[in-house]
């Protein structure tokens, strides 16, 4: 047997006391078994995290218990099995319980009980065996026995929250493997699209959107707690940390794009896109690229529904064309002077936003009519396109959002 020395450390008690707590742990270690049918019965009754366990659990519990109390009495009496490590017991319990997923608070509570079974069990040992003859040397002791039931609280505190941490990377890895499954195009097997929906939390089918935010660099925040978020409108969504972007699969449920997307808003720091509604996860990885896209017709933080930018996204998924693009609707207006040249494109901007009206664009421009008829006779002179041309207009319009891309 190891000493109280080697199990607890020195006891900072009189010798009396010492003896005392040898004494009474040694004998109250023959009543373990009713100690430790007491001590089930009253935490099931004062915390439910642990009644909610299920059918099995009294037993598991009981078990569990009274491996804690036996440890608890052999570390205050100084008989520790050799080799064994005091808090041993408390460290299981930190785990078993963390991985049960009782709370914390509930765990420590139980530990408390414990204590306190322990503590009144020796105060009536010494009654009922010794009539009352340790009572003195108990209240000095009182102190060390309270240091020793929080030594091993603290250590299932530790135990709890390093397991805690270990499930926590565990189930994140999981679903960043089925996150990834689903972007390389696996979620067509139903088996795996079904375990992928149980992982991440989501509906199997039904609208969803895919958002990507890109992440520029380490600093880069472009998302901020977007499940919380969402979350607070009661939307559901599974949102994942990779190196070149942020990506999240959002269930509509009910909800039109727009107002999911207008829900995400305050979380949006950076540039963000958003997919057209997919309703099967075999079509993430596809809504992935198309919200990369999206992403990418922005220049300012915000957040891009692919449907709504449709032109914009064909530019940037093309950019081997946009300077051909300009080219050849632009012609001569690109050698003109620099001032000059940026004051035909807002008059072009202006007229193509105006529906070709001149009047409209004067006032978009704070100018005269004529003026904006003489700019315009100008570029089309440059450019040898006219605006009131259905073809050439949509060739202009294009070129114009090039220039803004870039």
């Amino acid at each position: 047997m190891r000493s109280s020395a080697e199990g607890t450390g020195a006891l900072d008690c009189p010798e009396p006391a010492k003896d005392a707590l040898h004494k009474l742990s040694r004998v109250l270690l023959d009543n373990l078994e009713a100690l430790a049918d007491r001590l089930t019965i009253i935490v099931l009754q004062r915390e439910p995290a642990y009644a909610q366990l299920g059918i099995a659990a009294p037993d598991e519990l009981r078990e569990n218990l009274r491996g804690n109390i036996e440890r608890g009495l052999q570390s205050l009496g100084g008989n520790v099995p050799t080799g064994e490590d005091p808090q041993d017991t408390s460290r299981e319990t930190g785990r078993l319980r963390a991985r049960q997923n009782v709370p914390l608070e509930a765990v420590l509570r139980a530990y408390r009980l414990g204590g306190r079974v322990i503590w009144e069990g020796l105060l009536q040992t010494s009654r009922e065996r010794f009539a009352g003859y340790y009572d003195h040397a108990l209240l000095d002791a009182a102190g060390y026995v309270w240091r020793v039931i929080d030594s091993s609280s603290s250590a299932l505190v530790d135990a709890y929250r390093l397991e805690e941490a270990r499930l926590r990377s565990q189930e994140l890895s999981r679903r960043h493997a089925f996150l990834n499954a689903l972007l390389e195009g696996r979620g067509g097997d139903p088996a795996l699209a079904e375990e992928a929906a149980t992982a991440l939390g989501l509906p199997t089918s039904g609208p969803m959107l895919c958002v990507v935010a890109p992440v520029d660099s380490p600093r880069d925040d472009p998302l901020r707690s977007p499940r919380d978020v969402l979350a607070a409108h009661g939307i559901v969504s599974s949102w994942h940390v990779r190196p070149s972007d942020i990506v999240g699969l959002v269930a509509l449920g009910d909800r039109s794009p727009a107002a999911v997307l207008d829900a995400l808003g305050p979380a949006v720091a950076g540039r963000a896109g958003a997919s057209p509604v997919v309703h099967r996860l075999a079509e993430v990885a596809d809504a992935y690229t198309l919200a990369q896209t999206a992403a990418r017709t922005l220049r300012e933080p915000g957040v891009a529904f692919l449907d709504d930018r449709l032109p914009e996204a064909l530019l940037v998924g093309n950019p081997h064309l946009t300077p051909r693009l300009q080219q050849v609707a632009f012609g001569g207006l690109l050698d003109l002077p620099e001032p000059e040249r940026e004051t035909m494109f807002k008059t072009l901007e202006a007229m193509i936003d105006s529906g070709g009206s001149p009047t409209h664009a004067a006032q978009r421009l704070y100018c005269h009519r004529n003026t904006v008829i003489y700019r315009l006779q100008r570029i089309e002179s440059a450019t040898g396109r006219k605006v009131a041309e259905p073809r050439d207009r949509l060739l202009l319009a294009l070129g114009l959002m090039a220039r803004r891309q870039h």
